[in-house]
C-alpha cells in the first residue's frame, strides 16, 4: 500500500507511540488524521505537523467510535493504535472497568475495520494496521484481561486478512514487546530484570510503517529472544506457566506495573 498521498487515521495519538507513528507518517507524504482523547494534545501534535486534522475520540463510548468512523470515512489506511493497559487481578477489577478494557483495546478496532473497509474494498484498496502486543501470544500473571483483548485483536486481525484478501485490502497485526521511551510500559516507570531488552517507540512505528507498505500478516517488534519465548509460549502455555511459576525472576517488576497501571483501568 502506498502511504504518500493516502489519508491515515491513527487512533492513540496522543500517546508517546501514537505521536511516533504520527510523525512517521507525515514524512512519508501521509495525509493524516489523528485522533484521541485530548483535544489540546492533539491539536499541538497537529500544529507541529503541518496540515493534520483532529478528530477527538473517548474509544471506550460506543457513541464517539460511531462519530469517529463517520467522520473519518475516507480513510485509507487505519492504524488502530489506541490501548488501556489492563493490567493486574481480574478479580480487582469492577464490571465498568472489565467493559472499558474490551472496548477500547478490542471492540473499538473492531468498529472501525467494520465501518472503514467497505469503501477500501469498494476501491480496491487500503489497509488496515492493527497495533497488537506480543502478549496477544503468550499469557503471563497479572495480565488476564490485556491478554484476552490482544489475543483476541490477534484472532480477529488474522481472520479479517484472509476475509478481505480478494477486495484488496490489506490487513496487518503489530506486536510490539516492551517499549521504552514513551508508551503504557515506559510511563509506569519500572525497571525491567537484567537480561530482558527492550524496543524504542520508533521502531515500533517502522514496523507499522514495514506491514502497512508491504501488506505483511504479522509483524512482532520485539527482541529475538522475546520472540522465540513467545512462540515456545503460545505452543506449549503449560510449560510457560511452570517457567514462571519455577523462577518468578519478574515478580518485583510485575508488582511495579500493575500499581503503576491502576489509576488508567
Amino acid at each position: 500500500m502506498r502511504i504518500s498521498g493516502s489519508n491515515v487515521l491513527i487512533t492513540g495519538a496522543t500517546g508517546g507511540i501514537g505521536e511516533t507513528l504520527a510523525r512517521t507518517f507525515a514524512a512519508r507524504g501521509a495525509r493524516l488524521v489523528l485522533s484521541g482523547r485530548r483535544k489540546d494534545a492533539l491539536d499541538d501534535l497537529a500544529g507541529q505537523l503541518g496540515a493534520a486534522r483532529t478528530v477527538p475520540a473517548d474509544l471506550a463510548d460506543p457513541q464517539d467510535v460511531a462519530r469517529l468512523c463517520e467522520e473519518c470515512g475516507d480513510t485509507d489506511i487505519l492504524v488502530a493504535n489506541a490501548a488501556l493497559p489492563a493490567s493486574g487481578d481480574v478479580l480487582e477489577y469492577t464490571p465498568e472497568q472489565i467493559r472499558r478494557a474490551i472496548a477500547v483495546n478490542l471492540e473499538a478496532p473492531i468498529m472501525l475495520s467494520r465501518s472503514l473497509a467497505p469503501r477500501m474494498a469498494q476501491a480496491g484498496r487500503g489497509h488496515l494496521c492493527l497495533v497488537g502486543s506480543i502478549s496477544g501470544k503468550a499469557a503471563t500473571k497479572a495480565t488476564a484481561m490485556y491478554n484476552a483483548t490482544k489475543f483476541g485483536l490477534r484472532g480477529f486481525a488474522l481472520a479479517l486478512r484472509q476475509d478481505l484478501q480478494p477486495t484488496g485490502v490489506g490487513v496487518s497485526l503489530v506486536q510490539p514487546g516492551f517499549v521504552r521511551d514513551a508508551g503504557m510500559f515506559a510511563a509506569t516507570g519500572v525497571e525491567l530484570p537484567s537480561g530482558m531488552r527492550t524496543v524504542s517507540p520508533q521502531q515500533v512505528a517502522d514496523g507499522v510503517v514495514r506491514a502497512v507498505s508491504r501488506n505483511l500478516c504479522e509483524v512482532n517488534v520485539a527482541p529475538l529472544e522475546l520472540r522465540v519465548l513467545s512462540s515456545v509460549a503460545g505452543q506449549f502455555p503449560a510449560l510457560s506457566e511452570h517457567v514462571q511459576r519455577r523462577f518468578g525472576a519478574t515478580d518485583e517488576a510485575v508488582t511495579g506495573i500493575v500499581d503503576a497501571q491502576r489509576a488508567r483501568r
